[in-house]
């Protein structure tokens, strides 16, 4: 099985922090306010927005860049602060939150600490996340599995089941779970008690143990299959 080449851990978490707050503060936020919508989607190096209604602009993360593409044009500039960010996008900064707030503080001006490798690892765990969740969904068509989309407030890219009643995603690692990992998560927890299920919401395995697709994979096959050979309580 192929290593994972890690940055030192409190690099890697700064960096996650640090893009998780442009992810919130701007590129959110100008999707919200341009259609209501909140959900970023991967795209080549990163993350993104989808074309925004009023004039197409696709905005960015890319690697350790904050990248503008409009008109035809493209503009990039390297992370330093929440509003520089949005001044190169046009766009106000500062999450529109009404009942929920943002998941990192609004702190515009805060320099960004966005290390080159730990980004690019972020990035690459993003886009394995997209081709396993893509390649998953193939294979098990009657799960019906909505499209993988990243969630701002989570800062992972996940998707779900609602006929299973299960979500999968890569999440790029949080307070709990400080590297990256790939999740299980049952809408009605862990279905049994066992080392598999390791998380209070269902099981994950970190980048370490989990990287490339094919192991990506395999660990999702193994939930679905420890899933579906649990006993119904009301009919064993």
């Amino acid at each position: 099985m192929p290593t994972v080449d890690l940055p030192a851990l409190d690099v890697l978490v700064v960096t996650r922090t640090s893009l998780h707050r442009v992810a919130e503060h701007v590129l959110a936020a100008a999707l919200k306010r341009a259609t209501g919508q909140i959900a970023l989607r991967p795209l080549p190096g990163g993350i993104g927005t989808p074309p925004l209604p009023d004039d197409g602009a696709v905005l960015q993360i890319r690697g350790a860049e904050m990248v503008v593409r409009r008109g035809g044009e493209q503009r990039q500039s390297r992370l330093t602060t929440v509003r520089a960010a949005a001044r190169l996008a046009g766009v106000e900064p500062g999450f529109p939150w009404t009942k929920h707030e943002p998941a990192t503080p609004y702190e515009p001006d805060a320099p960004l600490t966005v290390d080159d490798a730990s980004a690019r690892l972020l990035a690459e765990w993003c886009a394995l996340g997209d081709a396993t969740l893509r390649r998953w969904a193939a294979e098990v068509p009657e799960d019906e599995l909505s499209s993988p989309l990243v969630f701002p407030e989570h800062f992972d890219l996940g998707c779900s089941s609602p006929r299973s009643e299960v979500n999968y995603g890569f999440s790029p690692g949080d307070s709990m779970i400080p590297l990256p990992y790939v999740y299980v998560g049952p809408w009605a927890g862990p279905p049994t008690s066992d080392e598999f299920w390791n998380a209070a919401f269902g099981a994950y395995r970190t980048i370490d143990a989990v990287p490339d697709l094919h192991a990506a994979l395999a660990f999702l096959r193994e939930a679905r299959a420890r899933m579906s050979a649990t006993p119904d309580p009301l009919t064993a």
